[in-house]
């Protein structure tokens, strides 16, 4: 579908939201945290709890529905992110996809993990476990300073070490909605030279479904994600992929059925050769069904490159919005690359009163975000928003600023 700014472009996305029944109450700028479900993809969701019911739950019938299913999400999911559906291991969520590479590895005592400093304290928390079961040693790379200035790759490569084996980042950071340059990022880690090869594992919670995407071209090692924020689709569902190249030197860390080769009497006999390998056992594969179909309602819309297009002219819309705020100081400088658009209380009375901020917003029924660190607030703006919910969030802001 083409978009312009004409009234028709703005008929048919307000006709597209009707179909996302959480818009129609409140003004939501929360999808960082979770997005809306559409009613396609509710509908389809429940449709195949009733299609197991029928013919299983459990039989030849239902089984051979599940491995359809579950091939279908994977190719779905690899067409969006540029990608053979091979390398797509299915996933609860974003922090089981890291765990997969963060366990994985053969660690020895004295290898050393670099991290961001803008990561999500369950991935914070998983490497201070891995420091302490495995001797490791793990630095911070300050790559908030880089929001405004600064070369975030460049960074990264003045912090690797001859016994760095692993570079955690996230691909947009999630507390300020920097866009990192996944490629050089790469490219740096790439050319290093150390003691052993540098892989990376990104953080992509916030970036699938906002950044129009090429895993393949962009050299990544692990990519970990999951449907239920910017792509719509249900919570419990997401994926990690992993570079064909490297699949061999990652263990299993989650081990069932769906992960192995069998034998003729049924025994375990190896791994699977793509992407099930890291699989575990019985999902609720009616959401399997659930997050395609959201993807697919999405792709109704607009592809990637339509939905980021708009979605960064709302950004930019929101962010130039709180400049006008005298107020209100906006972390970073320029419009944002991404739907994360944070900002801070800085002056007058209500300087640093960001949970009352959130709360006066929540009783109008705009929905916002706090983040502790850096302390802001977190507005998301996607393809769904719609400008005049933009202006509405602008000057509700300024109310409370001026009350």
């Amino acid at each position: 579908m083409t978009h312009d700014s004409s009234g028709a472009a703005s008929a048919q996305i307000t006709a597209h939201r009707q179909q996302y029944s959480a818009l129609a109450n409140k003004q939501y700028f929360n999808y960082g945290g979770q997005g809306p479900l559409s009613e396609p993809a509710l509908e389809t969701i429940v449709a195949a709890y009733r299609k197991t019911q029928a013919i299983g739950p459990f039989s030849v019938a239902v089984n051979s529905w599940v491995m359809k299913v579950r091939q279908d999400l994977r190719v779905a999911m690899a067409q969006e992110l540029g990608c053979d559906a091979d390398a797509i291991s299915l996933t609860e969520d974003v922090t089981m996809g890291c765990n997969i590479p963060l366990w994985g590895q053969d660690w020895q005592a004295g290898d050393h993990i670099l991290m961001s400093d803008c990561e999500h304290p369950g991935i914070i928390a998983t490497v201070e476990e891995l420091q302490r079961r495995f001797g490791l040693e793990v630095s911070i790379c300050p790559l908030m300073a880089t929001l405004n200035e600064g070369n975030p790759a460049a960074i990264i490569g003045e912090h690797l070490r001859p016994n760095t084996r692993l570079v955690v980042i996230s691909h947009i950071l999630w507390n300020t909605g920097q866009v990192l340059p996944l490629k050089a990022i790469m490219e740096t880690c790439q050319s290093f030279q150390g003691n052993q090869p540098v892989r990376v594992l990104v953080d992509a919670a916030q970036s699938v479904g906002v950044l129009p995407l090429d895993l393949t071209d962009s050299g990544v090692d692990y990519y970990a994600f999951t449907g239920h924020k910017w792509w719509c689709g249900p919570e419990g569902v997401g994926g990690l992929y992993v570079r064909p190249g490297i699949r061999d030197e990652l263990a299993p860390t989650f081990i069932g059925w769906r992960g192995i080769l069998y034998g003729d009497r049924g025994q375990p006999t190896g791994w699977q050769p793509n992407g099930q390998r890291y699989e575990v056992a019985t999902s609720a594969y009616p959401l399997y069904a659930g997050l395609q179909r959201a993807m697919e309602f999405q792709n109704e819309w607009g592809d990637a490159q339509a939905r980021y297009d708009r979605l960064l002219a709302l950004s930019a819309q929101l962010w130039q919005g709180l400049q006008n705020i005298p107020d209100i100081t906006c972390l970073r400088h320029e419009a944002p690359e991404s739907g994360l658009v944070s900002f801070q209380l800085t002056g007058g009375a209500k300087q640093n009163k960001h949970p009352q901020l959130v709360k006066f917003l929540e009783d109008q029924q705009m929905y916002v975000r706090l983040i502790m660190d850096p302390n802001c607030v977190r507005a998301c703006v996607h393809y769904l928003s719609l400008e005049h919910e933009v202006e509405q969030l602008v000057g509700a802001i300024a109310e409370f600023c001026a009350s």
